[in-house]
């Protein structure tokens, strides 16, 4: 069974930003249109174009796209909003030369979002079968934010569980 992608917050907010009115309302029409797949791709870029720079819809197409099992297509979007996220954010663009002191891992906005994409990618890379690549990701976001603020450590744990079969 597939999930609904969920976009807002209670509050109304993303974790990763505000998020356009416009934008918004085109992401909304993405998530009713969810039994239509090719229909909610096609809005989900549209919001893309509309806001190439929101975080919230490249964490709506990656999902989107791993929910259907399109991992080649929901790592590339993650990658290109991990570049997104970091220039947004100031620090690296590529995830192996990300330290603890790059930015405030706590803060919301562009540093929550790549944790929590990097967990994504994490995960996208066990259902892969790249298990060594996904560990790498994990090994980081251990050294990034050792408090786990985006609950890696379930993933984490996956992967160890993988190795000692």
């Amino acid at each position: 069974m597939e999930r609904p992608v969920e976009l807002r917050m209670s509050n109304g907010r993303m974790a990763f930003g505000e998020v356009p009115e416009h934008i918004d309302e085109k992401l909304q029409e993405a998530v009713k249109a969810r039994p239509d797949a090719a229909a909610c791709e096609a809005l989900l870029w549209e919001a893309h174009r509309m806001g190439p720079r929101v975080l919230p819809v490249f964490y709506a197409l990656y999902k989107f796209y791993f929910n259907r099992k399109r991992f080649a297509d929901a790592e590339r979007v993650a990658t290109i909003g991990l570049d997104a996220a970091a220039r947004e954010g100031g620090y690296a663009g590529d995830w192996r030369s990300l330290r603890v002191d790059s930015t405030d891992w706590a803060k919301e906005g562009p540093p929550r979002f790549t944790l929590f994409t990097l967990k994504a990618l994490a995960f996208i890379s066990l259902r892969s079968g790249r298990v060594e690549e996904a560990r790498a990701i994990l090994a980081k976001l251990t050294d990034i934010d050792p408090q786990d603020r985006v609950g890696y450590g379930v993933i984490a744990a996956l992967a160890k569980g993988l190795g000692e079969e």
